[in-house]
């Protein structure tokens, strides 16, 4: 078995780096923006990183989305700007299920402008009553002669106010299905949702008897969960990486402050608690990556058969980023608490990877209940 990236991963973790390198001088204003960067989004279409977030046949770069290769951007991203790393993700969150029940000629509108980042779309899950509990949701869509009626409450919706269309995911009969609709259909409304800790492009969205053509419907109708398990299968694997990113900066933070910063006539990266807690936040991270970087190497072969994967590796990466960077913030003492300074801003930022894309105590739920089924 072999632990290094291939030659082709490790050209797409150096060009990530470098596109991070290069907006790194945009992250401080962007990542405190609840609304799009221009220069920021601009400069992400020209790297062309988007391309990896759909097929080839439709302007990717590989002939089909490759996890790994997803996780090692967002790992690159994440560190120097969330809002990078945000809009970066919800290419690919909100197309991959076009990618897979989209007709021929839904994939040819959307997806090129997905790889060229031309739109940004939005994936609308979430409801002001129903969260994790997805089945729970009353959005729906109602046969009317060649159309569907689309009503419902969407919240807390990345992208909502910058995109170009919803995936939406709707109540269809006594099934579930999602519907592409774009985003200037006429009784759609879109309002700011109220500041989280870590600023992030969101919205709530209202569909107010939205006409959508038959067509919008993406499969036969009632795949609608299945294309959810799928999307996580794929991009929750890749929360995963970011958080990786994340915690592996913070750590840099700390082992920089720590090696300048004398105290009782010494480093504190040479006192024995400090250096405790440095050892285990390396030990922790090299212990995320590995499961992170496998999940991702079984998504790319079956998403939903491996989604138990995606899920361990998102919940082990999420909390150990928030242990991490909490002994980092520690170790530096005062210095972590400077608001507006990176350390400062990676602990915010780390602490909603822990309740979005699969809250923590879910996760646990439903990786017991395959380890059940797997070993009861």
């Amino acid at each position: 078995m072999r632990f290094e990236l291939e030659e082709n991963h490790l050209a797409v973790q150096q060009h990530a780096r470098e596109f991070a390198e290069s907006i790194a001088h945009l992250a401080p204003e962007a990542d405190e923006m609840s609304d799009v960067h221009p220069e920021l989004l601009e400069k992400l279409r020209d790297s062309g990183l988007c391309r990896l977030m759909v097929a080839g046949a439709y302007g990717g770069i590989d002939e089909k989305l490759d996890p790994l290769s997803i996780c090692l951007v967002r790992e690159a991203l994440m560190p120097c700007s969330c809002q990078a790393d945000s809009l970066f993700a919800m290419q690919g969150i909100g197309s991959y299920a076009i990618g897979l029940g989209g007709s021929e000629e839904q994939r040819e509108f959307w997806l090129p402008k997905i790889a060229s980042a031309e739109c940004l779309p939005a994936f609308a899950l979430t409801e002001p009553d129903s969260g994790s509990d997805l089945k729970s949701i009353s959005s729906e869509i109602i046969p009317d002669g060649d159309n569907f009626i689309l009503s419902g409450e969407k919240s807390f919706i990345s992208n909502a106010g910058a995109a170009s269309y919803f995936i939406v995911f709707v109540r269809d009969g006594s099934g579930y299905s999602m519907v592409v609709v774009p985003a200037d259909a006429e009784g759609i409304r879109v309002t700011p949702t109220p500041e989280i800790i870590a600023p992030h492009i969101m919205g709530e969205v209202s569909f107010d008897g939205v006409r959508v053509a038959r067509e919008a419907r993406l499969g036969d109708g009632g795949d609608g969960l299945n294309f959810v398990l799928a999307t996580l299968g794929v991009f929750r694997v890749s929360v995963a990486g970011a958080a990786v990113g994340l915690a592996q900066a913070a750590l840099e933070e700390a082992v920089r402050h720590t090696s300048t910063r004398i105290q009782f006539g010494k480093p504190l990266n040479r006192l024995g608690p400090v250096a405790e807690r440095l050892a285990d936040c390396w030990t922790e991270i090299e212990m995320a990556r590995l499961i992170t970087y496998r999940a991702a190497y079984l998504a790319s072969n079956d998403p939903i058969a491996s989604v138990h994967y995606s899920s361990m590796a998102k919940l082990g990466a999420s909390e150990m980023a928030g242990r991490v960077v909490d002994r980092c913030v520690q170790v530096m003492g005062r210095f972590g608490l400077v608001r507006g300074s990176k350390i400062e801003r990676l602990y915010r930022q780390a602490r909603p990877m822990r309740i979005y894309e699969g809250a923590s105590e879910v996760l646990r739920h439903s990786i017991a209940r395959k380890l059940s089924e797997e070993f009861g």
